[in-house]
């Protein structure tokens, strides 16, 4: 289905022409009961009493379009265009707009409404029953998915949110290509999200491919967020295509492990936090030793044997290495 904009704007005249029209009708029906007596006065009464009866329904076609709206219209069935340029239109008085995602409000996006009644729907979005609109918003959106509980490429459960950005391009494909098109994006970013976060490990892993080049790479969905939300806005994009949507941009806004492993995992990042400390404390104590041993050779400080420099190296190395302050002791005898 192509989109057809429709540029004609005759609302104004043709408004002017209808209450005329009435005012006209009005007018006979006076003039019909002055001339009653006669048979053009039953003639003139009838023509203004039918014209006020049925004079309403070419009102019915005056439409009024706002920035950044459309209306999708439809005549005994059949697609007759999209009015998008904001304007007071007249169009056939049957013709019908459709928006089959009127009732599907999604949450934290701009066609929000909070005063009418909001209820949820099986797929976690917002639905409203009251005040709906036949028109469709051709704004900038924000769908603010619902965490996911997601394995990553290791078999971790990790917890993801996103938020995508979108908004309508093509009406047509939106309306009748599609059911329902915001719950249809939003099962496709639910889609998207599972494809995309299944191929991460969630920190940096060894040997493990993030790009289908064959090659290990540190890929990871804390590192690499901004790639991670780049594949998944393509991801998303992709799908969404024949439905007449564009995917402007899409962001992790909650990321961490799953409730169940979240400990194990701290614990597991603290004790790497300390090995690896650990690793800088012992190169720079054995930097240190070496250091002092040249100096005092350098220096002719005092002469010492293989033993002494042993044990000269044990002690700087429990001085400098220990978790606690050393405690001195003085030795007022001789070294030897």
């Amino acid at each position: 289905m192509k989109e057809q904009v429709l540029k004609v704007k005759a609302g104004m005249p043709k408004l002017i022409l209808f209450i005329l029209l009435y005012l006209a009708a009005i007018a006979l029906i006076i003039l019909g009961g002055f001339l009653l007596d006669g048979g053009s006065g039953a003639l003139l009464l009838s023509a203004g009493i039918l014209w006020v009866i049925i004079g309403f329904i070419p009102f019915l076609g005056l439409k009024i379009v706002k920035p950044q709206e459309a209306l999708v219209l439809t005549l005994f069935g059949k697609y007759i265009g999209t009015l998008k340029d904001p304007g007071f239109y007249y169009v056939h008085p049957f013709s019908v707009a459709v928006n089959p995602a009127a009732k599907t409000r999604l949450g934290q996006s701009g066609d929000m409404d909070s005063s009418p009644k909001l209820t949820l729907s099986p797929s976690g979005n917002v639905m409203q029953s009251n005040g709906l609109s036949k028109k469709i918003s051709l704004k900038i959106m924000t769908l603010n998915n619902s965490k996911q509980k997601v394995n990553d490429v290791l078999g971790n459960p990790v917890e993801i949110g996103i938020a995508v950005m979108w908004r309508v391009v093509d009406t047509a494909k939106a309306v009748f290509n599609v059911d329902n098109y915001k719950e249809y994006l939003s099962l496709q970013c639910d889609s998207a999200v599972r494809n995309i976060v299944r191929i991460y490990p969630y920190d940096v892993a060894q040997g493990i491919d993030t790009t289908g080049d064959g090659e290990p790479d540190e890929g990871s969905l804390r590192g690499s967020s901004s790639i991670v939300a780049e594949r998944i806005r393509k991801e998303i994009q992709d799908k969404v295509e024949d439905a007449g949507l564009e995917i402007i941009e899409a962001r992790i806004t909650y990321l961490a492990y799953a409730p169940e492993i979240a400990a194990v995992m701290l614990q597991r990042q603290q004790a790497s936090a300390i090995i690896d400390a650990r690793k800088m404390i012992v190169d720079g104590a054995v930097s240190m030793v070496e250091m002092a041993l040249a100096k005092l050779n350098e220096n002719d400080v005092v002469k010492l044997d293989e033993e002494r420099k042993a044990a000269m190296v044990s002690n700087l190395l429990v001085i400098l290495c220990g978790n606690k302050d050393a405690q001195p002791v003085v030795n007022s005898g001789s070294l030897y």
